[in-house]
């Protein structure tokens, strides 16, 4: 398990000082229409987000859904609370989740390449979701021509897992169905927009990917 002390205030403001610019409308409505695509019917789908930080995907979310979050750091939860009031919240791992399913999706962005034991982040996803439910997962990876760029534009030193994106689709295809896998350009322009562009064609190339699956039957 990641150890909580690293995630303060400091460590926010030292790597995501720009959290909203970070999260613009745009990239949460292509996380949105990720999960939406593949939700199961549910009157009033529970979603849980997986390291939610200061919770603006589920912020996106209308109170059709019945919204959890859960983050190693105090220092987010307690940001998320103030800042996005009537969200279920809690201080908590990938690993020890103090919410139980079923959910209908969970999601994890730019999360699981921080937790050390990746066997538990999916023993509980299998466990958790929901028949038909989706698990949504973003992470940076490490390879091809602009594998170099990432690890010298990479800053976070928290992140264990510097892999490529065959190590996590192997991954993510022994533990469940994969229905569908997409390259990320993202980049925070110095005082411009952050750019978020999601793309099939090239997502061999692309720094990060946006993985959607399923339990096995």
């Amino acid at each position: 398990m990641p150890d909580a002390s690293n995630f303060t205030a400091e460590y926010y403001e030292a790597n995501y000082r720009h959290y909203e610019r970070q999260n613009p409308p745009s990239k949460m409505e292509f996380y949105r229409g990720l999960v939406s695509k593949y939700l199961p019917p549910a009157k009033r789908p529970r979603i849980l987000d997986l390291g939610c930080a200061f919770a603006k995907f589920l912020g996106s979310l209308d109170s059709n859904w019945n919204r959890f979050g859960i983050d190693i750091s105090e220092h987010a939860i307690h940001q998320a609370h103030k800042q996005r009031p009537g969200l279920g919240l809690a201080v908590g791992s990938c690993t020890a989740v103090p919410f139980k399913g079923p959910f209908q999706a969970m999601v994890a962005f730019d999360v699981i390449e921080h937790v050390d034991d990746l066997e538990q982040v999916a023993a509980f996803v299998q466990r958790e979701l929901a028949p038909g439910g989706a698990f949504v997962f973003v992470v940076p990876v490490y390879d091809g021509p602009l594998g170099g760029l990432v690890r010298h534009l990479d800053q976070d030193p928290t992140h264990i897992h510097k892999n490529s994106r065959d190590f996590w689709l192997n991954w993510a295809d022994q533990k469940f169905e994969i229905q569908e896998w997409t390259g990320v350009f993202r980049y925070l322009v110095p005082r411009g927009p952050y750019i978020n562009w999601p793309t099939q064609s090239l997502r061999r190339i692309a720094p990060a990917i946006a993985v959607v699956v399923r339990n096995r039957p």
